[in-house]
């Protein structure tokens, strides 16, 4: 740029120029990851609508009955930190170019085992008499971990695609790069949201 460009520029005035440099230069984040975190700061704000109502009807009401823990819900809260854990090593293995489709493999599959068990904790809370309409401690348990499980579901639907991308030979490596990547932001994000249910039912 010359000096006599420099001195007659008017950097109050919108132009093109200056619009183009800001989504290309200044901004480098992928739109799929922009996408992401802004879906991620929904869900989390519908979470956290649900938690605050649970923090009011235990605060308002004097009919809430704690829910018994199971040994099963401990175990399941150990696998989806290990799915968390494959997930974040297969992002490293694939950004420092190896080979990471066996590690991202055995986190889908641990998901799938999240959810079988996260099956079994229902049935065996139903059948020792903690049914949904029987107690509003139920109702909101049931509510908040079905709605993390329909979100783990919809991430396996993301997981499937970017492993049949790794399968593939004459795959993009860079879309299957920010495919992990993705993937790893979206379990953690899930991690997070299931610690804090834990802990909210824990503590009442």
């Amino acid at each position: 740029m010359s000096i006599f460009r420099r001195l007659t520029e008017k950097p109050w005035v919108e132009t093109d120029d200056r619009v183009e440099r800001l989504h290309t230069k200044l901004f480098r984040a992928h739109d799929r990851k922009v996408a992401l975190y802004i879906f991620l700061c929904v869900v989390g704000s519908v979470f956290f609508l649900l938690f605050a109502a649970t923090h009011m009807r235990i605060a308002l009401a004097t009919d809430w009955v704690p829910m018994p823990e199971p040994i099963l819900l401990w175990v399941n809260s150990v696998v989806l930190v290990a799915v968390s854990m494959a997930l974040e090593y297969s992002r490293r293995l694939v950004n420092s170019n190896q080979d990471g489709m066996f590690v991202f493999s055995i986190g889908g599959v641990l998901t799938f085992l999240f959810l079988g068990l996260q099956i079994v904790v229902w049935w065996q809370l139903i059948a020792l008499g903690y049914a949904a309409q029987r107690n509003p401690s139920n109702a909101f348990f049931y509510v908040l971990t079905a709605l993390h499980a329909a979100h783990l579901i919809g991430g396996l639907i993301a997981w499937c695609r970017a492993l049949w991308r790794m399968r593939s030979k004459d795959g993009d490596y860079p879309h299957i790069r920010l495919s992990v990547e993705l993937c790893a932001i979206y379990w953690h994000f899930l991690l997070l949201v299931w610690v804090v249910v834990l802990a909210l039912f824990v503590s009442t």
